[in-house]
């Protein structure tokens, strides 16, 4: 399995839009830190979000809002808001 930076931002924007869950992306990311081939440059930030991508199950660490901020500018990304009425 290759890993870069943009298959990291994927999957961490398919889990905050709800399309994947916390237990899915916590898996994936123990998955792709055992058995995956960091490509790309800043192998350290890739294996740095992964780790903290894997603990996020844990209630101690959990998954903030920040901390998805602060992942996603580290892989090259700024989040941002859209909001809409629900009918």
């Amino acid at each position: 399995m290759i890993i870069t930076k943009q298959q990291i931002a994927v999957n961490l924007l398919n889990y905050l839009q709800h399309k994947t869950t916390i237990n899915d992306l916590v898996e994936w990311a123990e998955t792709a830190f055992m058995e995956g081939d960091i490509q790309g440059e800043d192998p350290e930030v890739v294996r740095d979000i992964l780790t903290r991508l894997g603990l996020a199950d844990v209630k101690t660490f959990g998954l903030l809002w920040e901390d998805c901020d602060v992942m996603m500018r580290k892989l090259g990304y700024v989040l941002r808001i859209d909001a809409g009425l629900v009918a």
